[in-house]
């Protein structure tokens, strides 16, 4: 039997952790190994129990979500984070998935929702929650910085059809809707998306879509 994936609540609020603890130690796969209610003593429960996946709330005192992921991440822990927001700050949570978060849910999500969130990331994958992600991006994309001619040279290194497969993930489609829209097999899309990857030096999905509104590939 596999190892149970482990799971560090980071969140203000003391009954928001309860109530993620009750639902997440009902399963037989996960088990939460240690609670935060700032960015900053999360950094310090991580360097003692090494957790798989933190549920990272956002508006936190002393160190916010955004600068706690963002630590995270450039230590180079094996630790993923999965972003959870109620929307009254889309512009932190664009914030925190440029800082490396794998994803992001709605704390009203659906309890199986939540459950399959943090198998996806552990397992490696991003997860973007498809009723926000065009309200996040609705946010955010007018904020971002646009070049004079339209054009981006960070893609300049894609071929025609690795170009189309990005603007298919930029709209939320999945590997089997890419490859009913494209007339390719599914593996042919995650081998495209696996270049994708190396070639715009992007750390999963998520980021693939940043970079295709950022580059101007994909408007509103």
């Amino acid at each position: 039997m596999n190892s149970p994936i482990r799971v560090f609540l980071a969140d203000d609020q003391e009954l928001v952790r309860s109530g993620f603890r009750m639902l997440i130690e009902a399963e037989d796969d996960l088990e939460v190994v240690g609670e935060a209610s700032d960015g900053a003593e999360t950094l310090r429960g991580l360097a003692r129990v090494p957790a798989d996946v933190v549920l990272m709330d956002i508006r936190m005192p002393i160190m916010d979500g955004v600068e706690a992921t963002r630590q995270i991440v450039e230590s180079r822990l094996r630790t993923r984070v999965l972003v959870l927001t109620t929307f009254d700050l889309d512009e932190y949570v664009f914030s925190a998935l440029k800082a490396g978060a794998s994803g992001f849910l709605l704390k009203d999500a659906r309890p199986a929702e939540l459950l399959n969130a943090i198998r996806t990331v552990a397992a490696g994958e991003a997860v973007m929650a498809p009723s926000a992600t065009r309200r996040l991006l609705d946010h955010v994309v007018p904020t971002l910085p646009s070049t004079p001619d339209g054009h981006d040279a960070r893609l300049d290194v894609l071929t025609e059809r690795e170009r189309e497969v990005l603007v298919e993930i930029a709209t939320g489609a999945t590997n089997a809707e890419i490859a009913a829209r494209l007339y390719m097999a599914e593996g042919t899309v995650k081998t495209h998306i696996t270049r994708l990857l190396a070639k715009l030096e992007c750390r999963d999905r998520v980021g693939l879509v940043l970079l295709a509104y950022e580059t101007g590939l994909v408007r509103r």
